[in-house]
């Protein structure tokens, strides 16, 4: 069983570039029709998780760099305790 996408017409209709400004306003209209469904975050919902987000972004930040000290500083030692041989 094939499906067919609604965008495109089954049968008939206009088609190639003459057809573009009707499926666009099909497009945005369906579009503005979805937009009424979301479920918008609240400002103290969207503050929030932005907050948690800034957090743990600073948190991983200062996790690697500490990570990226203690490797650099380890290969460091074995390469000057190789090069010494």
């Amino acid at each position: 069983m094939a499906s067919q996408s609604p965008a495109i017409p089954k049968s008939g209709g206009a088609k190639g570039i003459a057809s573009w400004p009707a499926r666009a306003r099909d497009y945005f209209d369906g579009l503005k029709n979805e937009m009424k469904h979301v479920t918008w975050p609240s400002r103290m919902q969207v503050r929030g998780t932005t907050a948690v987000v800034l957090a743990a972004v600073f948190l991983f930040a200062a996790y690697f760099a500490a990570v990226d000290l203690v490797l650099g500083r380890v290969i460091n030692q074995i390469f000057q305790t190789l090069a010494r041989r």
